[in-house]
């Protein structure tokens, strides 16, 4: 599986378990819906930058999103 698709896959399942919205969570992180909605989709290819800002309005780490299952 394409590492866009589970880093989005992590990140839409978070960011459920921590009952935000993709808006919400958009504003949280500074980033606009849409690309948070790509970002779950596996559609967007985000930077180390945009990866360690979501992780972090995750309350995760940067790693933790990277391992295998």
């Amino acid at each position: 599986m394409d590492i866009r698709i589970k880093f989005g896959e992590k990140v839409r399942l978070r960011r459920e378990e921590l009952g935000l919205s993709q808006e919400e969570f958009a504003f949280q992180s500074g980033v606009h819906r849409t690309y948070v909605s790509g970002v779950e989709r596996g559609v967007r290819n985000p930077s180390l930058t945009m990866v360690e800002r979501i992780t972090k309005a995750l309350g995760m780490n940067f790693s933790g999103m990277l391992d295998e299952e």
